[in-house]
């Protein structure tokens, strides 16, 4: 039987916990002393780090800061970083600098090590972080997470973001933003042609499909006749979601592996779901528009897609009811959640220890909370729940993707990751663009492992 999604409040108990504890020295007293006297609070002993850096060493200390972000993301970031400036206990200063987007910052930040002009924080994807890592640029965070002065408590982060930036004894950053690829499924329709829940597993989600694309054959219109069923997206984290569903995968042990049975019938299972018109896509055609359309009964999307979808829908004048639902598996469903890190380069001491204050600032829950109200993605503590009551109002599918937390699973944790997973995308597309029958998908995902190896070297 496949595990019963658990509902938000047993998923906040759940949650591991990982955190440095307060030190407060108590007092003892006497029984005849604690009846007569008016108990007075102990004082609050500040418990002195072992990072070997003086508070008053912080006092105007500059940090540069590098972000991918641009439009309404950079301004978010650039007012945190005001609020910052004007509020820390210790007279940091931040200086924000956008590279625009992910690619430009891994190369800039790579060219810059050798020159005095390089970073001291920077948000980066994970494989990018090992990569430089890998080089000596990055910084051990474990000692930061522990400190008794200046450590975090990370109790209230899930598990599967704050497993992301840990490799074995050591911690390359904190997370800054994690986001996740679902499905979305429209309930109302799949309610009209006889399915009541939506797919709890391969099959039943290819019955769904198929339904749905014989619904369009009851219409006067034969350009939609082969529409209904899923939107065949090629996106390199939906491939991945898929192959997860089917207890497949890209890795054995610390190799790729693609060319495994799992995988073989994962994609033979999608192929034939093209084959038999339950599954399309075109090249002028938008997933989210034929989605609000009802032009297909399922897509894959990302979580800072579903405000898209909501307008969609309202644009379409379509009051269906759609849901944020896993990537179904016959045991396990797949949901992979993925996202940017705050990463500490090795500087100074002093300026290691202000980029990371900085970093753990914008992890508290009030930041967490504007964020997730400018990005639309995942709260990075379950207590920020707290604060988001009217945004779960009104966005409700975004709400179903927190519940779907649990079953979250993390990317390969490599290096090489950051090439691999677009020769993924690629593959999969090409898989779709030949039309490769079901029946040869194998030699697809040999030549994905070949390439994989390569990329990997």
């Amino acid at each position: 039987m496949k595990k019963i999604i658990l509902p938000l409040i047993i998923f906040v108990i759940i949650l591991s916990a990982c955190g440095a504890q307060e030190v407060t020295p108590t007092k003892e007293v006497s029984v005849t002393q604690a009846a007569t006297k008016t108990p007075q609070p102990a004082p609050t002993v500040e418990a002195p780090s072992s990072l070997g850096v003086k508070k008053e060493a912080l006092n105007g200390l500059e940090i540069k800061v590098w972000h991918p972000w641009y439009g309404v993301e950079s301004g978010r970031f650039d007012t945190f970083v005001e609020d910052f400036n004007q509020s820390n206990e210790w007279g940091i200063k931040v200086v924000a600098e956008s590279q625009v987007n992910f690619t430009n910052l891994y190369e800039n930040v790579s060219a810059s090590q050798p020159t005095a002009d390089r970073p001291d924080l920077v948000i980066a994807l994970p494989e990018h972080a090992l990569e430089w890592d890998t080089n000596g640029m990055v910084t051990d965070l474990t000692q930061y997470v522990n400190d008794p002065a200046y450590g975090i408590d990370a109790s209230n982060i899930p598990v599967v973001f704050w497993n992301q930036d840990r490799y074995g004894e050591e911690r390359v950053g904190l997370p800054a933003q994690r986001t996740a690829r679902f499905l979305l499924w429209n309930e109302t329709w799949a309610d009209e042609i006889g399915f009541a829940s939506p797919p709890d597993a391969p099959d039943d989600f290819r019955q769904q499909a198929c339904r749905a694309q014989q619904f369009m054959l009851k219409d006067e219109s034969p350009q939609n006749d082969f529409m209904g069923g899923w939107y065949a997206d090629t996106d390199y984290m939906t491939a991945y979601a898929w192959l997860l569903a089917f207890e497949g995968g890209v890795l054995e042990g610390s190799d790729y592996r693609f060319l495994t049975p799992n995988n073989i019938e994962a994609f033979k299972f999608l192929r034939e779901l093209s084959e038999s018109t339950c599954a399309w896509q075109t090249a002028d055609s938008d997933p989210i528009t034929a989605f609000a359309n009802r032009e297909a009964l399922f897509i894959a999307a990302s979580l800072e897609d579903l405000p898209d979808v909501a307008r969609a829908f309202a644009g379409a004048s379509n009051t269906d009811v759609w849901k944020v639902i896993s990537f179904p598996g016959e045991n396990e469903d797949a949901l992979v959640v993925y996202g940017s890190s705050y990463v500490v380069l090795k500087s100074t001491r002093e300026e290691q220890l202000a980029s990371w204050l900085f970093a753990r600032w914008l992890l508290d829950d009030e930041q967490d909370a504007r964020w997730v109200e400018a990005t639309h993605l995942f709260p990075l503590r379950t207590t920020t729940l707290d604060l988001l009551g009217d945004y779960m109002k009104t966005h409700p599918q975004w709400e179903q993707a927190v519940k779907l937390l649990p079953q979250g699973e993390v990317q390969p944790q490599l290096a090489s990751w950051r090439k691999v997973k677009i020769m993924l995308g690629d593959g999969f597309t090409h898989m779709y663009r030949v039309n490769v029958p079901s029946g040869q998908v194998a030699a697809i995902l040999a030549q994905m492992e070949a390439l994989s190896r390569e990329l990997s070297k």
